[in-house]
């Protein structure tokens, strides 16, 4: 890799559904670091309504996936209310818990207890598997010396989720909402991962799922590439950052 100015050739990459098909040129010159959204980028969950099946079985329970499905979609709809919304759940690791609590706890009226188990197993780190190439590409930029800093909006801290796998020491910093003080896709937090690094936001590289929140990066003036939320431990086209890095 070439850096600071003096790279060969501009980064070209090819996506389609995160995977090969027409050529796209991110027109920079330097990547002096890169922003990772978390969740449906580097690690994903089960689905709500398949975490909701297993955590009624831990309880001893089994309820049609048909169910589950509904009840996902019930919690689902009351978390993105006006009224629901307001309580910032992004921005207040408190709010966090107790607002996520209450939602899972919709479950209780069928059985009780579900809503706790839900929420636990959302939040087990294990329970967060990394995609196909995500432990290779975060190896492959900390070997180039490319750091990796990841920006999420969240309230608690998934940090466990990188040190449950082992890879906490390839991340140089966690941008965390709840922590800062802003959400995507407010320019401000990707300015403040950039401040952090030392780096201007021209030459920083946003990679997330989320064409709302994580295209926000844009504003700030970060180069953007959005790749699709697909099932845990599957090939979701996050290799393309590893080889733009390494042709520059």
């Amino acid at each position: 890799m070439v850096r600071n100015g003096r790279s060969r050739s501009r980064a070209q990459m090819r996506v389609t559904g995160g995977h090969a098909s027409a050529p796209y040129s991110l027109g920079m010159s330097t990547i002096d670091a890169v922003l990772f959204d978390f969740g449906g980028t580097l690690f994903a969950h089960d689905p709500l309504a398949a975490t909701v099946v297993a955590a009624a079985a831990e309880l001893g329970v089994a309820v049609p996936i048909v169910w589950a499905e509904a009840f996902a979609e019930r919690v689902q709809s009351a978390a993105h209310t006006p009224d629901e919304l307001r309580y910032l759940r992004d921005l207040d690791a408190a709010l966090w818990h107790s607002r996520w609590h209450v939602l899972y706890a919709l479950a209780d009226d069928e059985l009780c207890g579900l809503g706790a188990a839900v929420y636990t197993a959302m939040h087990d780190p294990y329970r967060w598997l990394p995609y196909a190439d995500t432990v290779a590409v975060l190896r492959g930029m900390h070997d180039v010396g490319v750091p990796a800093v990841v920006v999420s909006n969240t309230g608690w801290d998934i940090r466990a989720v990188f040190a449950a796998h082992g890879l906490e020491h390839l991340v140089t910093a966690f941008v965390l909402s709840y922590e800062v003080g802003f959400v995507k896709p407010a320019s401000e937090i990707f300015l403040h991962a950039c401040r952090l690094l030392d780096v201007q936001p021209t030459s920083a590289l946003m990679v997330g799922d989320d064409p709302v929140a994580d295209a926000g990066a844009v504003r700030a003036g970060v180069r953007t590439l959005l790749l699709p939320a697909l099932p845990p431990g599957t090939d979701n086209g996050v290799q393309s950052v590893l080889n733009i890095v390494r042709r520059i």
